[in-house]
């Protein structure tokens, strides 16, 4: 997609604490008319001894849903099966890390599916590169809703996982979404604290003002014709001024370790509204009663996220676990991944 940079000039989004970056830049404009749906490429696939199915299934709203079905080794359609629904990061799709921990728990006997969200990846919704926690929270009841319709899936016994601001997405939606039965997340973030006080959320949360008043103004302009702005979710590889965790981001994200063609590192500028007013966590010392696991690592920044929910769920199971020198990025891929996968199969297994 080229930019259309004529009358902008390039200069810092001064953020109090977006999901992703301290001080995200205005990358251009861009017509969201025009920007296309990519396909997801799966449509039957094997990941050693697991079998993985593209699928599609529909909102109440009307937009298809992109997933990924994972099924364990010698899957039987004529069996039920406890299945875990895997919520991707802000700005992530289902192939990176959801995929990854979709299959992790495939192995050990779980249906799973991996599922972009809308207006993202190969989900439908326009405009694209729409980031509104709330709509994501309504993307879960809607893949809650499609796993209670296949005949392999045991309605009781379904599981929800999400990374990063998948987290925040998922907890407010188990809370009042009862067919939930566990909830486990990985390098949490609410991303609505985190947009409000920053990524260790030491921010003074009227930092942000600035940054709102900015988002009033282009979307005073949209709505007069204005093309939309879009914003990066992770900053450039070697920037050095962000905080650590989002160095390792943009080299996750950014370089083959992880990155997607369908994960664009875009979002609409106007989504900075949305992601503010969310509130991810509140309600959970009332409505949060599953069985919770967190896993978090000792060196990320996001960790105060864990460690709120922890304190205030109010699930008499809970449990936070934290991989000592761990980083936020550390269980996304690789060992971290591996360690944290095997803390969140057994918590399923006992609990779905």
């Amino acid at each position: 997609m080229g930019w259309n940079t004529e009358g902008l000039h390039r200069r810092k989004l001064l953020l109090g604490g977006s999901i992703m970056s301290a001080s995200l830049l205005m990358a251009g404009l861009a017509s969201a008319a025009t920007a296309a749906t990519p396909s997801s490429a799966v449509t039957r696939a094997q990941a050693g001894d697991v079998v993985v199915k593209g699928v599609e299934f529909k909102k109440n709203d009307g937009i298809t849903l992109a997933g990924n079905i994972y099924y364990p080794k010698g899957f039987n359609e004529g069996q039920k099966y406890p299945t875990i629904v895997v919520v991707h990061p802000g700005g992530g799709v289902k192939e990176q890390t959801a995929g990854l921990y979709a299959q992790k728990l495939a192995e050990e006997g779980f249906v799973t599916l991996a599922f972009d969200a809308a207006h993202q990846g190969a989900s439908g919704g326009m405009p694209r590169f729409v980031d509104d926690p709330m709509k994501r929270v309504g993307d879960i009841y809607s893949a809650v809703d499609y796993l209670t319709s296949l005949p392999y899936v045991d309605a009781g016994r379904i599981g929800a996982l999400g990374v990063c601001a998948g987290s925040g997405t998922t907890v407010k939606a188990a809370m009042t979404e009862r067919r939930i039965k566990a909830i486990a997340t990985v390098s949490a973030v609410d991303v609505g604290a985190a947009t409000r006080k920053g990524w260790d959320g030491k921010a003074p949360e009227s930092a942000l003002i600035e940054t709102l008043d900015a988002v009033a103004k282009q979307r005073s302009a949209e709505a007069a014709g204005a093309a939309p702005v879009y914003v990066n979710y992770v900053p450039k590889l070697g920037d050095t001024t962000a905080p650590r965790d989002l160095q390792e981001a943009a080299d996750y994200y950014l370089t083959p370790r992880g990155q997607h063609p369908n994960s664009t590192n875009q979002m609409l500028m106007t989504s900075i509204s949305t992601l503010a007013s969310f509130t991810g966590f509140e309600g959970a010392d009332t409505y949060l009663t599953q069985p919770v696991l967190l896993v978090a690592g000792s060196e990320a920044g996001s960790l105060w996220h864990s460690q709120e929910l922890h304190a205030t769920a109010a699930s008499k199971d809970k449990e936070l676990v934290i991989i000592d020198g761990a980083t936020h990025m550390d269980l996304y891929d690789g060992e971290g991944a591996t360690v944290a996968a095997k803390k969140l199969a057994p918590f399923f297994q006992t609990n779905l």
